[in-house]
Parts: structure tokens; sequence; C-alpha cells
């Protein structure tokens, strides 16, 4: 499943980059991460991040690396390993009222257990409504 979904936040846009950008805050606003570890890197092209979390299928844990990084404009993050591979791309726009928050991603299915993993596009559904919520959560602790 490709996705594209943004938001505006009323953060200025190095704050708002700053943020996403550290993966480790991904717990505090990302319902199904609960512990994110970094194993490798300063936070640019390379780190590479231990993430765990709850998924339909039971607990999980994927190692994600940052692939893509341009200093305050966009961040990428790739799955490595680990059930429902994906690759989320953030990227930061100023605008008027703060920031325009763009995250375009990929994301699948297949690694989930019997019975999610059998739910195929229900369960993809189910994932672009929950990322819609993870963000406005974001949204709302950056605008604090």
């Amino acid at each position: 499943m490709t996705f594209e979904l943004s938001l505006d936040v009323a953060a200025p846009p190095a704050e708002v980059f700053a943020f996403v950008a550290d993966f480790t805050t991904t717990p505090q606003w990302y319902s199904a991460v609960h512990k994110v570890e970094r194993v490798e890197g300063t936070g640019e092209v390379g780190t590479r991040y231990k993430v765990h979390r709850n998924l339909p299928g039971g607990p999980a844990l994927n190692e994600v690396a940052i692939t893509s990084y341009t200093q305050g404009e966009e961040v990428t993050f790739t799955s490595l390993s680990g059930p429902t591979p994906f690759v989320y791309r953030y990227h930061t726009q100023s605008t008027k009222d703060g920031t325009r928050l763009t995250l375009e991603g990929t994301i699948s299915a297949a690694g989930l257990k019997a019975p999610a993993g059998l739910l195929g596009p229900l369960a993809e559904k189910i994932f672009s409504r929950g990322m819609r919520d993870n963000l406005g959560t974001l949204a709302k602790l950056l605008e604090r």
C-alpha cells in the first residue's frame, strides 16, 4: 500500500523537522510503537534503530534505518527487518501559520501472522486511519 498524508502544524518547520527526524520520539505519538533504541549513527543517513511495536499479530521488532536525509527538509526511514515492511518519508514545508508536514509511505501487511496477515487490504485501511490519528497526536504535541 502506498499512501500520502499531510497536515498543518502550528509550530516552526525546524522544530517539526527535528522532532520527526529523531526516530526515538516516535513512542510519544505513534500508538503501535512502545520503544525505540538507537543502535548506530548520529541521526543522519545510516543511523539504525531497533523499534519495538505492538501489532495485531502480537509484539514485533523491526530494525529501521535513515536512508535519506536533508537537514530541515526531509528524512526517510526504511525498515531493514521485521514484519510489515515500510518506507516513511517525512517532508516539512513552511506555511503562513507554521509547517505543512507530509508523510509519503509504503507499507505491507504481508509479514503479519495469521489471522491478521490474511486481512490484507482491510489491515491496510485500518493502518491508514491509525496513521492519520498518530499524526494528529504528533501535531498536538508540537503545538503545545
